[in-house]
């Protein structure tokens, strides 16, 4: 298959390209596109465990351990252990780390707005669309 046919290597350069741009946009609040990715998420799920969080940020386990412990050296999150299964810790976002996302959000909300400014709505809906189905498809073909 010739490489101007693999629509792997379109979709890896893009994300390549964004991640590009949203680190130098994350710095000055202090955080990574993964730290960021980990803060977002936990604002929308507090006490979520840090597997269940490794899975929504596209991260394997080890490397959340590792997000997780340095924003815990921050005090932008807490863990606690879970009232019913004590191997579970609970993490939340401090009033730090609240604050944090909100000045790295604001950040990233403006390489997104970018990135938008590229296409039209239609085309905004269609590439949005197209990325979730091809998401969807390679979903249904991974090994378990």
């Amino acid at each position: 298959m010739p490489a101007s046919e693999r629509l792997g290597s379109y979709i890896k350069r893009a994300e390549q390209a964004l991640q590009g741009a949203k680190n130098p946009a994350l710095k000055p609040a202090g955080v990574t596109v993964p730290q960021y990715a980990a803060l977002f998420v936990l604002s929308s799920n507090p006490g979520i465990s840090a597997a269940a969080l490794a899975r929504e940020c596209g991260v394997t386990p080890p490397t959340m351990n590792t997000i997780l412990a340095n924003l815990q050296d921050r005090a932008l999150i807490t863990r606690t252990p879970h009232a019913w299964h004590k191997n579970v810790l609970e993490t939340r976002l401090t009033d730090t780390g609240e604050q944090t996302l909100r000045d790295a959000d604001h950040r990233a909300v403006r390489v997104e707005r970018a990135l938008a400014e590229e296409f039209t709505a239609a085309e905004r809906k269609a590439l949005a669309e197209l990325l979730e189905r091809a998401a969807t498809r390679l979903d249904s073909i991974r090994p378990e």
